[in-house]
């Protein structure tokens, strides 16, 4: 890394401007701009949602302070906020989504051997989704309940560092089991989710396809036991059953034999009852394996607290997905240089580093160098941390 270049400018460095290009290309993302080419686009977004910018006016103001870095960040000269909204709004967001997930296959493949907390060869998502609110007034396309509106960010999180491997935006009305017909499962792999995903015909998608899920049965499952297993209730677990289901038309969408494990929590006194098509791992490791999927939920937290998709740029659905998916590279962009240069800091602290010395002219590497990663300061217990330093 050159020192005599901003931070801002080192950090897309690792920006594969090249597969941009391509994607520009196929999307006609340039035809006919005359200014604020999408690089410049991407730049700008990325800029501000490393530095915490509110509003189109924040962006435009921020970078008029600072002329004579434009160039050295990419950027031609200064960014009108109505050329931005403009771009936000009339260039298919699919451009930034493509992008990402470019991203997500690199970062999946550094934190391809990153331990999780359970022993497993398996590859383990957690899929869940999160619900941003929107004014319906100003977001009418955006269905969700009668006085008000919303966009869903539904998403597969690789519980290996934890990388996103699939995120669907869609309007709030959508129901959350209708994802799974989104997500091409992979044989081997588990997937674990909350009892909103029971749909047994697309759990059995799942199963045809050799791959395992977890997820909580519920109240009202209509079942009976065929065969019960002997366990060991010092470690939490009161059942280990097969059960198959009674009802003709479930029956009809899953026909096969599940696992039913009921668990109560030793450190909390809940009981949690588990269905699964993994009939091999132990019934302690899948309530483990359940209780990661909290990680999905911190992602959701993490990202809400850290990046700006709960205010928005523009109103329109496309200047909406654009902010998302910029902020999923930027999360998924900051993970990948952590990674690649092996710095001993949180992904929290990463960003707020860099919201602080955007324009600095210090080495990258160098900078975090500085950290006092020996005695670092508390952290507020309502900042959530995904990587640990």
């Amino acid at each position: 890394m050159n020192a005599g270049r901003t931070l801002f400018a080192q950090v897309m460095d690792f920006v594969p401007w090249t597969s941009l290009d391509r994607i520009v290309v196929k999307y006609g993302g340039d035809v006919r701009v005359r200014s604020l080419r999408c690089t410049e686009q991407f730049r700008t977004m990325a800029f501000a949602q490393m530095t915490y910018r509110e509003s189109l006016r924040d962006i435009e103001a921020c970078l008029r302070a600072r002329p004579s870095k434009l160039y050295g960040m990419g950027l031609r000269g200064a960014v009108a906020k109505s050329t931005l909204a403009d771009a936000n709004e009339l260039r298919d967001w699919r451009m930034w989504s493509d992008l990402a997930a470019v991203l997500i296959r690199r970062a999946r493949k550094l934190y391809a051997t990153q331990d999780f907390g359970i022993d497993l060869a398996n590859t383990v998502y957690a899929l869940d989704s999160t619900t941003i609110d929107l004014c319906l007034s100003l977001f009418p396309w955006a269905d969700f309940r009668s006085t008000k509106a919303a966009v869903k960010m539904h998403t597969l999180l690789d519980l290996r560092g934890p990388i996103p491997s699939f995120v669907h935006v869609s309007v709030g009305k959508m129901s959350d089991a209708r994802a799974l017909d989104m997500i091409a499962p992979e044989a081997g792999s588990i997937y674990v989710m909350d009892r909103g995903y029971v749909d047994f015909r697309r759990l059995n998608v799942f199963h045809r396809a050799g791959a395992f899920f977890v997820t909580r049965a519920k109240r009202n499952m209509n079942y009976h036991r065929v065969y019960s297993r002997a366990v060991d209730k010092t470690t939490g677990v009161r059942a280990d059953q097969s059960v198959a289901l009674n009802g003709f038309y479930t029956r009809k969408d899953y026909p096969q034999r599940m696992r039913r494990i009921s668990f109560c929590d030793p450190e909390t006194g809940k009981r949690l009852v588990f269905l699964t098509n993994n009939f091999v791992l132990p019934a302690e490791t899948i309530a483990a394996l359940y209780k990661k999927r909290w990680q999905v939920e911190l992602f959701f937290k993490w990202i809400k607290q850290n990046l700006r998709i709960k205010h928005f740029y523009g109103t329109s659905e496309n200047a909406v997905k654009t902010q998302i998916w910029t902020a999923v590279c930027v999360y998924v962009l900051a993970a990948i240089i952590k990674r690649e240069l092996a710095l001993n800091v949180s992904l929290n602290t990463f960003l707020q580093i860099l919201s602080v010395h955007s324009f600095e002219k210090i080495e990258l590497f160098r900078i975090f160098q500085e950290v006092d990663t020996e005695n670092p300061s508390p952290q507020s217990n309502n900042q959530l941390n995904l990587f640990g330093s």
